[in-house]
């Protein structure tokens, strides 16, 4: 589960005098923390599916078969797997969604989400773009959006044609724990979390405050690039909004019910592409090998030269290995 953020403690000054003026703005109003959701800007891409508004973008021909692209989090947005736009004009159409309650997509009460929800929210994102029952449909998930992809060809074994997964965190919660422990960990006294404890005296943010939580949690979110990281990130990668709620709602629900996404892989037979990062020191080919297991055919592949991040950071090292995979199955 990762996100990254430009934000710095420059901008935690920032919105300390901003608040101090004498034209005092409200903290909780509409796009003054973070950018404004699908539902508060109209001029945003979007689709209705499922009981909410999804911030989404298609590219190439709609006939092609489709690629859609999960993204990491929960509670990121699909901005740095933007080169994934490269496969439409490789003979796919690629979809584009920020998921329930992350990114751009509207937000929702925290009590709202289920892991079960966001399996029907992809399934109405796969109707809702899908152009003939023929059309073929894979899926390309990165991080929790890894997981979020297993999880579905757990409960769907035969709706899909073909899967990526980019470093999933872990595909139950005994694999989750484990990559946890190997990966991050924020020092205490490190100047991330002192630039998180300063926003604090200032920027406090009950359940729901989606605008301050939001916000807070971009600067946090920062130590995941910090020098020496086990992940191999060399910087931050771009995003829009960071989705606070659905993250501490899907953690919650992790740790006081747990999960897990392999009870039926055994029914997926067609191959799985698993990517890892050369520079990931927390992943690497043991633990691809560990989650590759659940299925019966996979096939595993290092990225060279890049981390976790590498879609953002190496994506000229990752499209051949995805377009071979993909053209195999074609």
């Amino acid at each position: 589960m990762k996100t990254n953020v430009i934000y710095t403690a420059v901008i935690a000054v920032s919105i300390f005098f901003f608040l101090g003026c004498e034209n005092e703005n409200d903290i909780n109003g509409i796009g003054n923390l973070v950018p404004k959701t699908v539902d508060q800007d109209s001029s945003l891409p979007s689709i209705s599916v499922n009981g909410t508004q999804l911030h989404a973008e298609a590219f190439g021909n709609p006939n092609n078969p489709m690629l859609i692209f999960l993204h990491g989090g929960p509670g990121s947005d699909y901005r740095n797997g933007l080169n994934v736009q490269q496969l439409a004009t490789d003979g796919y159409y690629v979809i584009f969604y920020d998921q329930r309650g992350s990114g751009l997509s509207k937000r929702h009460d925290k009590k709202s989400y289920s892991i079960q929800l966001v399996l029907d929210d992809l399934t109405e994102v796969i109707k809702h773009y899908r152009t003939s029952p023929e059309q073929k449909v894979f899926l390309f998930g990165h991080s929790w959006g890894a997981m979020l992809g297993t999880a579905y060809v757990n409960s769907y074994p035969d709706k899909i044609n073909g899967l990526i997964l980019a470093e999933p965190g872990g595909l139950n919660k005994k694999l989750l724990d484990e990559y946890g422990e190997m990966s991050r960990k924020i020092e205490i006294f490190s100047e991330v979390t002192s630039n998180l404890l300063y926003v604090d005296q200032f920027l406090t943010g009950k359940e729901n405050q989606h605008e301050i939580l939001d916000y807070k949690f971009g600067i946090a979110t920062s130590f995941s690039y910090a020098k020496g990281n086990k992940e191999g990130i060399p910087g931050p990668s771009p995003f829009w909004r960071i989705g606070t709620t659905v993250l501490e709602s899907f953690t919650d629900i992790a740790e006081n019910d747990g999960f897990d996404f392999t009870t039926n892989l055994n029914q997926y037979t067609t191959k799985v592409l698993f990517l890892y990062g050369e520079l990931n020191q927390s992943y690497g080919l043991n633990f691809a090998q560990k989650e590759a297991a659940y299925f019966p055919n996979a096939a595993i592949e290092e990225v060279k030269g890049t981390g976790h991040e590498m879609i953002y950071f190496k994506w000229e090292n990752v499209h051949p290995i995805v377009m071979n995979y993909l053209n195999n199955l074609k």
